[in-house]
């Protein structure tokens, strides 16, 4: 089963929304703001997408930029600080068993399925 890690406010993530729409794939949809994710989750999305922690953060984002941009944090805290702030988050992930891809651009989502 296809899974995607979305935020409803989000263009991209409705792009891929969109994108697995069209193609006519089942997909679960998991709002990981409404939902919150555990260490064990993010970490497992982390070794699918293989990337370190801090691949995965919107270095962007506001809560970034003021709580932890300046700060030497090893990857528990990155992922704890992503824990805490869901929308810190890099989106939308796409997860089709043990590979994964943050579709940005959306073109990136056919590498997983």
């Amino acid at each position: 089963m296809i899974t995607i890690y979305h935020n409803p406010r989000c263009s991209k993530s409705r792009d891929g929304i969109s994108f697995l729409e069209s193609l006519n794939i089942e997909f679960e949809t998991v709002k990981y703001l409404d939902e919150a994710l555990t260490k064990e989750e993010l970490k497992s999305i982390l070794k699918k997408l293989n990337y370190k922690p801090i691949e995965l953060v919107r270095t962007k984002e506001k809560i970034w930029i003021d709580n932890y941009k300046n700060n030497q944090l090893s990857d528990d805290e990155i992922i704890t600080a992503m824990i805490e702030n869901p929308k810190l988050i890099e989106r939308p992930i796409i997860i089709n068993g043990n590979k994964a891809v943050v579709a940005r651009p959306i073109d990136k989502a056919k590498d997983v399925l």
